[in-house]
């Protein structure tokens, strides 16, 4: 008796193991059909969100009339116009603050290498008056050692004018006349000089790096009478000459 109830409850454990197995394997089916539905009516759902509104009547998913879809790319297509006009109007203003920025740049490199300008010419009546006083014959040896001390002292305002970027215009008697940065103040006869040279020199000129801030002032000489008509005399026998020629 104790057998066969061993033999019974073997045959019930095979049985139940067996029947466990097959519950799995159908779960796992269940469960893989169940995936596979769920993902076919997400694909379906997705489908029916980006299909046109002239078939399924649906926007982002809800159901919309043809109209009120138009009105939405209508607006949609605004905003998109009032996105590029903005961001144009971005770069513009953008644009016009980088111009302005290096305007402002060169303005204030001009300011700062000009900036002595002003003084400058306020300073030459004075440097004129220092040239021509140093430039006196002293008269005494008193005289000549206060002339020493007043050479110094001019050497050194120069020295400082030129590391502010100025330069002197200093022209010699015989050099050729440069209307740039002379100005002829008188034309002299000399008939020792050409005409067109510099006879003599009133006033030196002073540059502020390549700006002009005076001219030299000097004196031009002339051809004299004499050889202005000897030039009239010759003038006329060229044409004399030409029109025999003819």
């Amino acid at each position: 008796m104790r057998k066969q109830c061993r033999y019974c409850l073997m045959y019930l454990g095979n049985w139940m193991s067996i029947l466990q197995t097959k519950n799995r394997k159908e779960h796992k089916k269940t469960m893989a059909e169940e995936k596979n539905a769920q993902a076919s009516n997400e694909a379906e759902e997705n489908k029916e969100e980006t299909s046109s509104p002239e078939k399924d009547g649906k926007l982002f998913g809800k159901k919309v009339s043809k109209e009120k879809y138009e009105e939405v790319c209508a607006q949609l297509e605004k905003e998109k116009s009032d996105k590029e006009h903005w961001k144009n109007e971005y770069y513009k203003a953008y644009a016009d603050t980088q111009n302005l920025r290096k305007s402002l740049e060169e303005e204030n490199r001009v300011a700062v290498r000009y900036r002595a300008e002003g003084f400058l010419a306020d300073l030459l009546p004075a440097l004129d008056g220092f040239h021509m006083a140093l430039e006196t014959p002293p008269t005494s040896e008193e005289t000549k050692n206060y002339l020493v001390g007043f050479k110094y002292i001019y050497n050194q305002i120069i020295k400082t004018l030129v590391d502010e970027g100025v330069s002197e215009l200093s022209p010699k008697k015989g050099d050729d006349y440069d209307m740039n940065y002379m100005h002829a103040v008188d034309t002299v006869e000399d008939d020792s000089i050409s005409p067109g040279k510099i006879v003599k020199v009133y006033s030196k000129g002073y540059k502020l790096h390549d700006r002009l801030i005076r001219p030299a002032m000097v004196a031009v000489a002339k051809a004299s009478k004499q050889d202005d008509k000897k030039e009239g005399e010759n003038k006329e026998e060229k044409n004399e000459s030409e029109a025999a020629k003819a």
